[in-house]
């Protein structure tokens, strides 16, 4: 696409009215565009839809009407999570037509450096801890994307002294095309958003779009654990730094020395605490905190502290300045999510573990102790992986959703004694409620309470974000 101020007088069609759609469509009204809005929800499901009709902005509801893309369309902005066999999408780009996400439409508008962030897991925790590091180290940054706000809605305010820090998903990416960032990062990869990707190669190709049009003038950030990043990493032109909590690092953050070392020295009775370092592109070593300082548990907040750090000192930060956000930062809601001591037993929601690694990581974070609170929308997974967990340090299982049998059977199978399956017919949040006292009749003092689905949440919640928020309702409920 061009610049929206080429639109003047075309035809633009805007794909989804939610959030990001409702300010693209204002951002191209203001420059003169033609701009028609079309969601396939009713009236009553798009709130938004009566503000943008009395700006003289056309708003189409209820379906994808068949004249809707034309040859006189001159640009489709769709809302991320719109797939692209969707009829309009597949007709605009028979005609040779450019879609793209607000993301493209924001790159355009916005004069300050771009930091992005991706990956499969870890992106919001990651990018609103670099926000506050940044912050901390006395830039300017504004933190936007999948995180929340729109970019586009941001974009055309912000100086070339600021900072923009964005989380960005393989959705908003895939429809990128000239967007190109001065920083950029990629977590990892895990598999997962293959129902919309429909392969592990388009769900990566998208990811990689980040780096697409990077040069030698920017950095890329890769963890160097992750297999995929490591082959990723030839291809770019960009400079590129590393993260790692396994090895160190020629250029970027690392782990002195790293957790297995720590535990191959634990294990003899030698305490040996690791600690966070960054190597700079000079060779200077910056010793910035033992590990077990951090404000977040788990040893996959450690790589997303890793990787923070990395992408903080790219963005124009101190290292030192650094240690004061790496120690307060407390994390995101639904991510690990400390919710309440009660009865000697702590619960947690990480509620956004919508992926089997995902909660893999989350088990990672504690030394046993745990029962587990899982399930959810089914895509097919036979959750194999967990059986080492639920021999080793998961107590208890209770099990909700269209996937609890799969789990029941998984866990039975690697021989855990405290099983419960919950099914109360469609009342999701009696579901969530009935699973948490489930859970506390399991546990004794100095448990770990933990909910960490693996899986989506539209079986039953409209968003993780709901599951979330119902489940510590129940948990402070408690009495």
């Amino acid at each position: 696409m061009n610049h929206p101020d080429a639109y003047q007088g075309k035809r633009v069609v805007v794909l989804g009215l939610a959030r990001s759609g409702f300010d693209v469509a204002k951002r191209f009204h203001e420059r003169g565009a033609e701009v028609i809005v079309n969601d396939k929800k009713d009236r009553e499901q798009c709130p938004e839809a009566s503000e943008l009709e009395a700006l003289g902005i056309c708003v189409v509801l209820g379906g994808h009407p068949d004249d809707l893309i034309t040859t006189d369309t001159a640009l489709v902005v769709k809302n991320p999570g719109i797939p692209y066999s969707a009829p309009p999408i597949v007709e605009a780009l028979r005609i040779g037509i450019d879609v793209v996400t607000e993301i493209e439409v924001g790159y355009h508008l916005c004069k300050a450096p771009i930091a992005g962030i991706t990956g499969s897991n870890g992106k919001t925790t990651t990018t609103t801890w670099v926000g506050q590091m940044l912050e901390a180290a006395g830039l300017d940054p504004v933190v936007a994307g999948n995180i929340g706000t729109p970019f586009n809605s941001v974009a055309g305010e912000l100086s070339e002294k600021q900072q923009v820090v964005l989380e960005l998903s393989s959705f908003q990416l895939k429809g990128t095309q000239a967007f190109k960032p001065h920083v950029a990062c990629l977590l990892n990869i895990a598999e997962t958003h293959l129902d919309y990707h429909g392969s592990m190669e388009d769900y990566i190709s998208s990811k990689a779009k980040l780096f697409a049009n990077m040069t030698t003038d920017d950095i890329a950030v890769l963890n160097a654990d992750d297999d995929v990043c490591r082959q990723m990493a030839p291809e770019l032109h960009a400079r590129v730094w590393w993260f790692s909590s396994k090895q160190a690092v020629e250029i970027g953050a690392y782990l002195e020395p790293t957790f297995v070392e720590a535990e191959s020295k634990a294990a003899e009775g030698e305490a040996l605490h690791p600690y966070l370092m960054f190597k700079d592109e000079e060779g200077q070593t910056h010793r910035l905190l033992p590990a077990h300082e951090l404000g977040l548990p788990g040893k996959f907040n450690v790589d997303n502290a890793l990787a923070a750090i990395t992408i903080a000192v790219a963005c124009g930060a101190k290292p030192e300045a650094l240690i004061s956000a790496l120690k307060s930062f407390k994390g995101v809601e639904h991510r690990l999510e400390f919710v309440r001591e009660f009865d000697g037993v702590r619960y947690f929601n990480n509620s956004k573990a919508t992926n089997t690694i995902a909660t893999q990581m989350a088990l990672d974070a504690f030394p046993g102790n745990i029962i587990l609170i899982a399930g959810g929308l089914d895509r097919g997974l036979d959750f194999k992986e967990f059986a080492p967990y639920f021999e080793k340090c998961v107590k208890g299982l209770v099990a909700i959703g269209e996937t609890r049998h799969i789990l029941e059977g998984v866990a039975q199978e690697a021989g855990l004694k405290q099983v419960k399956i919950v099914d109360t017919g469609d009342n999701a949040e009696l579901a969530i409620q009935e699973a948490v006292l489930e859970a506390k009749q399991m546990a004794l003092a100095g448990d770990i309470i933990l909910l960490s689905p693996a899986c989506a949440s539209w079986d039953m919640f409209p968003s993780y974000e709901t599951r979330g928020r119902i489940f510590k309702e129940a948990v402070h409920s408690l009495k």
